[in-house]
């Protein structure tokens, strides 16, 4: 049986060769193996040579100070140490805390901590489009908001949020913002110096790098949060722990061919989406959760009236694709970001993400659009 075709990149994506190749070359005694915090000789040299040539590449894909990158394990990391971190430096005992109510897990799970140990905090409500708004944020905020974080774009539904407007309102009420950038970076473009974000988290394996490695920006003079990760001060005091130059390295590599393919890619992902959803109007039933229009290029959530997604998932054959977000897929309950998008229960069950990526070939979309219409006239049949 040949192996599906995959259109569950916004669950992960598989390395690219070429960051493979840069990855293997810090890992054997021939390579660069050091340590990067050895100051004492070449071997460590070499390797904070590459950690810190990493961290411009990163920085340069998102328009960044290459002193603003902190190295993480990843984005949920990078999320606790955002959250957790800013509201305990404010040093209030009961700090408010605003986000919304579809954020990623690791957002609402940090938020829901802080709120058990005396924090307060304002959970937004998306409207039907999937999307919140500056003036919900703007609104939202009090005298004693220590905090707001909103993601750039949705991990289930692929919208898109109106960052720049957020981040304005935030600056005009003096409160920082943080923003889950996951499914973000690398997907399209983001200036950080252009719109005000104070720190924003980036998972690696969401843009081709390798899994366990991240980063937090972090705005110079802005904002510090406290660190979550106690030992030797590394990371400008924010993340101790020994670096992985050859996960660090990965995602430095992944930034570069993210920041040279951008503009191309986004334009050929949106093709074969569309192409997609074309060949998908020929079923009634078929209902595309979220913005049609402020949405990423490659990812569409689509319910299927009189389906159970689970069961369509398992019956097509020749298509790799989840329900949602992958760190929910153990979960019996229907999805809590199509819930607050006010879908009744039959239409979120019967939800499932198709997300495109840059191994994906022109005649993918055709093929798993004739898959999705056999399978969902076949269940509607019996």
């Amino acid at each position: 049986m040949p192996e599906p075709i995959y259109l569950d990149y916004a669950a992960t994506t598989p390395v690219d060769p070429l960051v493979l190749a840069k990855m293997q070359e810090c890992l054997l005694a021939e390579g660069n193996f050091g340590n990067p915090a050895s100051s004492t000789h070449v071997f460590g040299w070499r390797a904070s040579e590459a950690v810190e040539e990493a961290r411009a590449e990163l920085a340069e894909l998102i328009g960044a100070d290459p002193r603003e990158i902190v190295w993480t394990s990843g984005a949920t990391e990078s999320d606790n140490l955002a959250i957790k971190g800013v509201v305990e430096a404010s040093g209030q005992r009961h700090a408010h805390i605003v986000t919304s109510r579809i954020e990623h897990k690791a957002v609402i799970d940090s938020c829901k901590y802080l709120e058990s140990v005396g924090h307060r905090v304002t959970w937004l409500a998306p409207d039907a489009d999937g999307l919140v708004t500056a003036r919900q944020v703007e609104n939202a905020v009090r005298d004693d908001t220590a905090l707001v974080s909103i993601m750039y774009a949705n991990n289930e539904i692929g919208t898109v949020n109106d960052i720049a407007g957020i981040s304005e309102a935030c600056a005009r009420r003096g409160v920082p913002l943080h923003v889950d950038a996951a499914q973000m970076v690398g997907k399209l473009p983001i200036d950080v110096s252009a719109v005000k974000i104070d720190l924003m988290s980036i998972s690696g394996h969401k843009l081709y790098g390798p899994k366990g490695i991240g980063a937090l920006y972090v705005r110079r003079a802005a904002v510090k949060p406290r660190p979550q990760i106690h030992g030797g001060g590394h990371e400008f005091g924010l993340r101790s722990g020994t670096l992985a130059t050859h996960q660090i390295v990965g995602l430095g590599e992944a930034a570069r061919i993210a920041r040279a393919q951008l503009s191309s890619e986004v334009n050929r992902l949106k093709r074969l989406r569309d192409d997609f959803l074309h060949r998908l109007r020929v079923l009634d039933g078929v209902r595309m959760n979220g913005s049609e229009d402020n949405r990423l290029p490659a990812l569409v959530n689509l319910s299927f009236e009189g389906v159970d997604g689970e069961t369509l998932i398992n019956a097509m054959t020749g298509i790799a694709v989840s329900n949602g977000s992958a760190c929910t897929s153990a979960s019996v309950e229907p999805s809590y970001v199509l819930s607050e998008l006010g879908l009744a229960d039959e239409l979120a069950f019967g939800s499932v993400r198709f997300s495109f990526g840059r191994f994906n070939e022109a005649g993918d979309a055709a093929a798993a659009a004739s898959e999705v219409l056999r399978v969902v006239r076949a269940l509607r049949s019996t």
